[in-house]
């Protein structure tokens, strides 16, 4: 599987696709405290939306619906990206289709995990 920024995340001109790397780079400091990968680099991360107001669409899931902080997550994702100069606002929803497997994950993530 593909993860969002190989299946199309969707920006608005030159500045965004700037914007976007931002916005990736920061999802890349939020980590699953029981797992030491980045929940972008593990595949949680869907679709990423940014419109020309700088308003951030995030769809994300989790490894599994009984995650124990999966009610944390969305303000995690949400704190992470607010800092990033030019956004305006977050928005996080948690998707359960597809269901995450292991095939989303990177290969740097399926290295550090022993997937590889």
């Amino acid at each position: 599987m593909k993860n969002a920024l190989e299946t199309g995340i969707a920006s608005a001109g030159e500045e965004s696709d700037r914007l976007d790397d931002k916005v990736i780079e920061a999802l890349k400091t939020v980590y699953d405290p029981e797992i030491p990968v980045n929940i972008y680099d593990l595949g949680l991360i869907y679709d990423l939306r940014i419109d020309r107001e700088g308003v951030v669409d995030v769809d994300m899931t989790l490894t599994a619906p009984g995650c124990p902080v999966a009610e944390y997550f969305p303000s995690w994702v949400a704190d992470a990206v607010e800092c990033v100069d030019g956004v305006s606002d977050v928005r996080v929803e948690i998707v359960w289709d597809p269901p995450w497997t292991p095939e989303r994950m990177s290969e740097e993530a399926k290295l550090e995990l022993g997937f590889m």
